[in-house]
């Protein structure tokens, strides 16, 4: 491996340490396998939305609940 990419794993390593202040999720989409079917997660402008009917009667859910523990840290908690 070349010197050129050394330094950039460094970097991207220090960056990873550093996500608190580096990196901040604008946007994602990702699919949640439940106990009983597979829901879409998205977020978009601080929002994080679920496509399950908990969600949609509640504004929460497992599958938000989840994502909110898989990134802990990374954007603000919900209000919801």
């Amino acid at each position: 491996m070349d010197s050129g990419m050394i330094s950039k794993i460094e970097k991207g390593k220090r960056y990873a340490e550093e996500r608190d202040q580096r990196i901040h999720f604008q946007t994602f989409e990702v699919a949640v396998e439940g106990d009983n079917s597979t829901h879409t997660v998205r977020f978009k402008d601080g929002v994080m939305t679920c496509d399950c009917d908990f969600y949609a009667s509640r504004g929460r859910c497992s599958h938000t609940i989840a994502m909110e523990y898989s990134l802990e840290g990374m954007f603000p908690p919900s209000t919801n």
